[in-house]
C-alpha cells in the first residue's frame, strides 16, 4: 500500500528572498520517510503538479499520526532554507484511490514568533498499487550524480536525507538513513528507532484483543543497502473498539447492599403490567465484566485457576456457551445403493439438536458451521456429534458418531488464539467399535465475547428454519455514503420544438433514480433559453443510478414534449470540498425517441441540441437522513474534512423485562425481540429471543464519538420473519416495541450507567408501556481540549452556512436521504427492514398531531413561566407586598446607580453562584421518554386517531370535515395572537411616520425635550429618578393606566386596511 501526497500548488506566499518574491519548494515527512518536491523559482504563486509516494503499512494503525507538509524558501547563492508554513493533515482523514479531491489548507505558523500566509493545494489518498522505490547508488567508486537542471538546488551531502526526486512527477521516499563506517565503502545501516507497539482498531463487537509486544527491526547487512523488513500481523498489538479498560477512577453508580439482582436470575414474567405503571427511569445494579471462576466449565479441564475479572467486554454480563465447531469430514463409507453419500451433521445435546447442510455426492464434505448451546439450559453431561447420510426416501442412513464428556470440554478464554480442531474416528451406535470415517471437530466452553458467537447456530433459536436463521443473528450495518449532488442548469442552445410554428416554452427536467426535479420554465419562448437554476439530489455510493437531463416544451398546462435528453454517469463529476467553483461542461443532447440501436437514423439530423450545465458532488456538506433534533453524525461527506474523534461510546445491551405478547402463536401470546441502534454509520442489531418477555441478549458494541452533541437511539423490535409463522406471513412488518433516546452531552465521561429504561409507545388508544430496556452506557472522553475545542463551533460543517439551503430543500433532501438508507441497508443480509429503519431516522417527525402542537406550546410558557414569575415578583415589589424586599431592592437599586460599573460583574457573579447551587440537584441519570412533556396523558382519543390516521387522510368526509373545523378553531387563535403582535409593532412605526399627525407632532416635541433635558442632566440622576419612580409606593400610584400607555394605545396601525 502507498500513501500519495500530490502537491498541487500554493497560493499568496510570504516573500522571503528580499525582492518581493520567493522560491519555494515543499517537503513533506510521514513516519519519518521524508520527501521534497522541485524547487520553483521567482513565484508566490507556484504550481508543482507533483506526486510524493511514501510506504504505508495498513497492518499499523495510524490514527493518532499526521502527515507533515513544510513549504520552504530556496536560499541562493548561500545555500539554506526559510520557513513559510506547514500544514498537518490527520491520517484518519486519508482516503483511497479514486474519492480523492482537491483540497486547499491554509499555512499554519511553526512558531510563536513566526510570520506566515497563504494556502496550499493538496491532494492524499492511497493507491493500493505497489510503486518500487529505489535508493540512489551510494558507491564512491562510480557516482552517479543527480542531473542538474535551473530550477533544482545543488545535491546535499551524503549523509542528509534523502528525499528529493530527479522527476518532476514522482519522488521517491526512503527512511532516515545514516553512514555508518565499516570495513565496506558502500556498507549503511538503518538507523534505529524506538519501536512503539501500534494499535490497530478492529470493529467488532464479539471478539476479542490479541496483544503481543513489537520488536525491534535488526540491522541490515553490510554488503549492501536494503529495505525495512515489514513487521508480521504477529508483533502488532490489536485492541478492538469495544475492549476499553475501565479506567482506576471509573464510577458505577449506586449498587444497594444486600442481594444483588442479576440478569440471570429467572422471574416468571407478567404478560400484563399493573393498573399502576411506572414510567420513570429505575436504576438496575447488574453483575458487570467477564468472571471466570474455578471451573468454569463443567468441573474436570480447566486451563485457569482461581478467579479472573477481564475488563475488556466490561458492559454485559457474562453468559457461557459450548461451542462445536464442524470443520469438515472425510473417508466417509459410501452407500450401497448409490455408491455415493449425501452426508450432514447432527449434534445433538440434551433435547436440543442442531444440524448441518448436506452435500450431494460428496465423501470428503466441508461445513466450517459453528453450534451455540447456552450453559443455562444445558440438561445433559453428554455432547453427541451423529453423521448421517441423507436419503430420499425412509430414515435417513446412519454413519457413526463421536461423544463427548462435558467434564472435559476446555474454556477458552479470549484473547486466546482459537481452539484446534482435531480429527476423530466415527464410532458405531452402541460404542463397541470404530467404523469408516474420521471428522474434524473442535469444542469448547465460552463467553459471548468469543468471535464465533456472531455467525453461530444458537440453540435459542432452534425451531427456526431456513431463510429465517440469519435474521436471528446480531449482525453490523454501515449506511451508505450519502453526497448531494448540485446541478446547475445554466442554458441551452439550438432546441429545436416539435412545432416550428411556435416558440418553444422551454424547462430542463433531471432525474437521478426515483428523485425527479425540474427547472423553472424560461421567460423567454426562444430556441437558446437561459435558466441558471440548481437542483439538489442525494447520491449514494456506490453510484448505481445515473443523471437523466431531459429537455421539454410545455405545450400545455398537462403536457410536456420531450425535445432532448442524455444520461451522465456518476463518477464523471468533480467533488468540491469547499465552495469553491466548478468547471461547466457542455453536452450534447441525444433526440429523444432514437437509441443507441437506431444511430443511422439519428444521422439524419444535421445540427445537435446542447445543454450547458455545472455538475459537482458536494463533500463539505452532511447529507440529512434523520431529524435534526436527534442527530447522531454531523460529519461532511468527504473524509478529509473529519476531524478527531473525541470519545468513545460503549453501549451493553442487558437485556428487557416485562415485554407485552406482540403476537399469537399457538393460541398464546409470544414475541421474539431484538434490539437495534444506531449512531452516526453504524447501526447494530442484536440477535433475536425467541418466545420470550425477558430477553437476555448480554451484547456490547462501541462508536468513535465526534461530537458529543449527539443522540444515541435504540429501539426494540418483534421479528416476524423466522421462517415459522403462518402461510401469508410474509408481507407482515417487524412491529415496534419501543425506543429510547440517549444525548451523550448529557453523560458524564468516564461513569458507567446502568439503568432500565421504560418502552413506551403511543398507540391510537393511548400511551401504553411496553416493558423495560436494561442498559449498560459508557462515555469516555479522549482529550477534554477537544471537546471543550468542540462546543465553540458550529453544529454542521462550514458549507450549510456558507451556502445554506432553504428550508423545503432540506425537508425534501433528507426525506430523499432517509429512502435511500432504508433501501440499502434492506438489501443486506439480514436484512434491515425498512420499518425498521423510518422507525429508528423518525420519518413521521414533521407530520401534524395536535398533541405534538399543544406540547411544544406548553415548552414555550414553561419558558416564559421564568420572565413572567419576575415580572410578578418586581409587580410585588413595586406594590409593597413585602415591605422588607422592596427596602433592599432600593438600597441594591442605589448602589448599582452609585456604582454602575458593578452591575455586570454582579449580574455575573449571581448567575455563577445560581449554577454552583443547583450542581447539587444536578440529573444523576440520563433523560428518558416523558409522557407529561409529551402531552400523552390527556390527549383525547380523537386527536390520538387523527395523529394515526394516514396521509393523504383515508377517514370518512363527516371525520375529515370535524378535524377540518377544530384546526381552523385553533388556527384562528394563533391567528389573533400574531395580529395583535403586528399591531403593536405597526403602532411603534407610526410614532414617526406621521399617519397620526397630531400623536407624531406630540412626540417629536417631546423627544426635543427629553434630549435637552438629557443633555444637562447626568445620566446617574435619570436613572435614579426613573427608578425611584418604578419602585414608589402604591399611595403614590394610580389604578388607571399610565400616560405613555394611553399615548401608545391610541396610536394607529394597519388593521383598517385589511378586508
Amino acid at each position: 500500500m502507498k500513501l500519495v501526497v500530490e502537491v498541487v500548488d500554493a497560493h499568496d506566499l510570504m516573500p522571503k528572498d528580499g525582492e518581493g518574491s520567493a522560491s519555494p519548494f515543499v517537503e513533506v515527512d510521514f513516519e519519518n520517510q521524508l520527501s521534497r518536491t522541485r524547487t520553483v523559482h521567482k513565484s508566490l504563486n507556484p504550481i508543482w503538479n507533483q506526486e510524493l509516494v511514501f510506504h504505508f503499512d495498513k497492518t499499523k494503525n495510524y490514527h493518532r499520526q499526521s502527515i507533515e507538509i513544510c513549504v520552504y524558501n530556496e536560499r541562493r547563492p548561500i545555500l539554506g532554507r526559510n520557513f513559510l508554513g506547514r500544514v498537518r493533515i490527520p491520517c484518519s482523514n486519508i482516503v483511497k484511490k479514486g474519492e480523492e479531491a482537491y483540497q486547499t489548507f491554509p499555512l499554519e505558523k511553526k512558531w510563536f514568533s513566526s510570520y506566515v500566509k497563504g494556502e496550499i493545494g493538496l491532494k492524499v489518498y492511497l493507491s493500493p498499487e505497489s510503486e518500487p522505490t529505489y535508493l540512489p547508488s551510494l558507491s564512491p567508486s562510480r557516482p552517479q550524480p543527480r542531473p542538474q537542471t535551473p530550477e533544482s538546488p545543488p545535491s546535499e551531502p551524503l549523509n542528509s536525507t534523502l528525499s528529493e526526486s530527479s522527476t518532476a512527477n514522482t519522488s521517491a521516499t526512503f527512511p532516515k538513513l545514516e553512514v555508518s563506517v565499516a570495513d565496506s565503502p558502500t556498507a549503511l545501516t538503518l538507523k534505529p528507532e524506538k519501536q512503539n507497539p501500534s494499535v490497530n482498531v478492529i470493529e467488532s463487537s464479539s471478539v476479542t484483543a490479541a496483544i503481543s509486544s513489537g520488536r525491534t527491526p535488526p540491522e541490515l547487512p553490510k554488503e549492501g543497502v536494503k529495505e525495512p523488513s515489514l513487521e508480521k500481523a504477529d508483533t502488532i498489538q490489536q485492541v478492538y473498539k469495544h475492549q476499553f479498560h475501565q479506567q482506576p477512577g471509573l464510577s458505577l453508580g449506586k449498587r444497594q447492599e444486600g442481594v444483588h439482582l442479576t440478569m440471570h436470575q429467572q422471574a416468571n414474567p407478567q404478560p400484563h403490567p399493573s393498573h399502576q405503571e411506572d414510567f420513570e427511569l429505575k436504576d438496575t445494579n447488574p453483575q458487570l465484566g467477564e468472571r471466570w471462576p474455578n471451573g468454569a466449565g463443567y468441573g474436570g479441564r480447566r486451563w485457569m485457576s482461581g478467579e479472573k475479572s477481564a475488563s475488556t467486554y466490561d458492559l454485559v454480563e457474562q453468559i457461557f456457551y459450548l461451542y462445536v465447531r464442524v470443520v469438515k469430514a472425510k473417508d466417509l463409507p459410501p452407500s450401497a445403493i448409490t455408491a455415493s453419500c449425501d452426508p450432514y451433521v447432527e449434534v445433538k445435546l440434551g433435547n436440543y439438536k442442531g444440524r448441518t447442510k448436506h452435500f450431494e455426492r460428496k465423501m470428503n464434505p466441508q461445513w466450517n458451521q459453528v453450534f451455540a448451546f447456552s450453559k443455562d439450559r444445558v440438561q445433559s453431561s453428554v455432547l453427541e456429534v451423529f453423521m448421517k447420510d441423507k436419503e430420499m426416501v425412509g430414515r435417513d442412513e446412519y454413519l457413526g458418531r463421536v461423544v463427548f464428556d462435558l467434564n472435559e470440554v476446555p474454556t477458552r478464554v479470549p484473547p486466546d488464539s482459537p481452539l484446534a480442531p482435531q480429527w476423530y474416528r466415527l464410532e458405531d451406535r452402541d460404542g463397541g467399535g470404530t467404523v469408516r470415517g474420521e471428522i474434524m471437530l473442535a469444542v469448547w466452553m465460552g463467553t459471548q465475547a468469543d468471535e464465533a458467537f456472531s455467525d453461530a447456530w444458537h440453540s435459542d433459536a432452534a425451531f427456526v428454519q431456513g431463510e429465517g436463521v440469519s435474521s436471528t443473528r446480531s449482525k453490523v450495518y454501515v449506511s451508505p455514503k450519502l453526497w448531494y449532488l448540485r446541478v446547475n442548469v445554466i442554458e441551452a442552445q439550438d432546441i429545436m420544438p416539435n412545432d416550428k410554428s411556435r416558440a418553444p416554452e422551454v424547462l430542463v427536467k433531471a432525474q437521478v433514480g426515483h428523485q425527479v426535479l425540474r427547472t423553472k420554465i424560461c421567460p423567454t419562448p426562444t430556441i437558446n433559453p437561459f435558466w441558471n437554476e440548481d437542483l439538489v439530489f442525494v447520491a449514494a455510493e456506490p453510484f448505481e443510478e445515473q443523471l437523466i437531463l431531459t429537455v421539454e416544451d410545455r405545450v400545455h398546462p398537462s403536457r410536456d414534449d420531450a425535445l432532448g435528453r442524455i444520461s451522465l454517469p456518476m463518477s464523471i463529476f468533480e467533488k468540491r470540498l469547499d465552495h469553491r467553483p466548478v468547471h461547466s461542461r457542455w453536452f450534447n443532447l441525444e433526440k429523444f425517441g432514437f437509441g443507441v440501436l437506431e444511430a443511422d437514423r439519428r444521422r439524419e439530423y444535421k445540427f445537435s441540441s446542447r445543454v450547458h450545465v455545472r455538475v459537482c458532488l458536494e463533500g463539505g456538506y452532511h447529507v440529512l437522513d434523520e431529524s435534526t433534533l436527534y442527530i447522531s453524525d454531523q460529519r461532511p461527506t468527504a473524509r478529509q474534512l473529519w476531524k478527531q474523534p473525541v470519545g468513545i461510546l460503549e453501549v451493553g445491551i442487558l437485556g428487557a423485562q416485562g415485554l407485552l405478547p406482540m403476537k399469537t402463536k399457538d393460541g398464546r401470546g409470544s414475541t421474539d425481540a431484538y434490539v437495534v441502534a444506531r449512531y452516526g454509520q453504524k447501526w447494530v442489531r442484536t440477535r433475536t429471543i425467541l418466545d420470550s418477555f425477558g430477553p437476555k441478549w448480554n451484547e456490547q458494541y462501541t462508536w468513535e464519538v465526534y461530537d458529543p452533541c449527539t443522540v444515541l437511539t435504540l429501539g426494540v423490535f418483534d421479528n416476524c420473519h423466522l421462517g415459522i409463522e403462518k402461510p401469508g406471513a410474509s408481507t407482515a412488518r417487524d412491529s415496534r416495541i419501543g425506543k429510547v433516546r440517549i444525548r451523550l452531552s448529557t453523560l458524564e465521561a468516564h461513569r458507567i450507567y446502568t439503568h432500565s429504561y421504560p418502552l413506551l409507545v403511543l398507540h391510537p388508544t393511548g400511551v401504553k408501556k411496553m416493558g423495560d430496556l436494561q442498559l449498560a452506557v459508557r462515555f469516555t472522553s479522549l482529550s477534554l481540549a477537544n471537546m471543550i475545542y468542540l462546543y465553540g463551533h458550529p453544529l454542521l460543517p462550514k458549507m450549510h452556512y456558507l451556502h445554506p439551503f432553504t428550508v423545503n430543500q432540506v425537508d425534501n433532501l433528507r426525506y430523499q436521504a432517509m429512502n435511500i438508507v432504508a433501501t440499502r441497508l434492506g438489501r443486506a443480509e439480514p436484512p434491515l427492514r425498512k420499518e425498521v429503519v423510518e422507525c429508528m431516522l423518525d420519518v413521521d417527525a414533521h407530520m401534524w398531531s395536535m398533541r405534538r402542537s399543544k406540547a411544544n406550546f406548553f415548552r414555550m410558557m414553561s419558558l416564559l413561566s421564568g420572565v413572567i414569575s419576575v415580572s410578578r415578583w418586581l409587580g410585588d415589589v413595586c406594590h409593597w407586598k413585602n415591605p422588607v424586599t422592596s427596602v433592599l431592592v432600593h438600597i441594591l437599586f442605589l448602589i448599582l446607580i452609585w456604582y454602575p460599573e458593578l452591575i455586570l460583574p454582579t449580574l455575573f457573579l449571581y448567575m455563577n453562584l445560581i449554577g454552583l447551587w443547583n450542581y447539587r440537584f444536578r440529573p444523576r441519570h440520563p433523560p428518558h421518554m416523558d409522557i407529561k412533556l409529551s402531552w400523552a396523558e390527556a390527549v383525547h382519543p380523537d386527536e390520538l386517531d387523527e395523529e394515526f390516521d394516514t396521509f393523504p387522510s383515508s377517514k370518512s368526509h363527516d371525520v375529515v370535515r370535524m378535524r377540518y373545523d377544530r384546526l381552523r378553531t385553533v388556527a384562528g387563535r394563533i391567528q389573533t395572537v400574531v395580529g395583535d403582535i403586528a399591531t403593536q409593532g405597526e403602532r411603534f412605526q407610526s410614532l414617526l411616520s406621521w399617519r397620526d399627525s397630531r400623536a407624531t407632532s406630540l412626540f417629536v416635541v417631546f423627544c426635543l425635550c427629553a434630549a435637552m433635558v438629557l443633555y444637562v442632566t447626568p445620566f446617574k440622576v435619570v436613572a435614579l429618578v426613573a427608578g425611584l419612580y418604578m419602585l414608589r409606593h402604591p399611595r403614590f400610584r394610580s389604578k388607571l393606566p399610565s400616560v405613555p400607555s394611553n399615548f401608545f394605545k391610541r396610536l394607529p396601525a394597519r388593521t383598517d386596511s385589511l378586508l
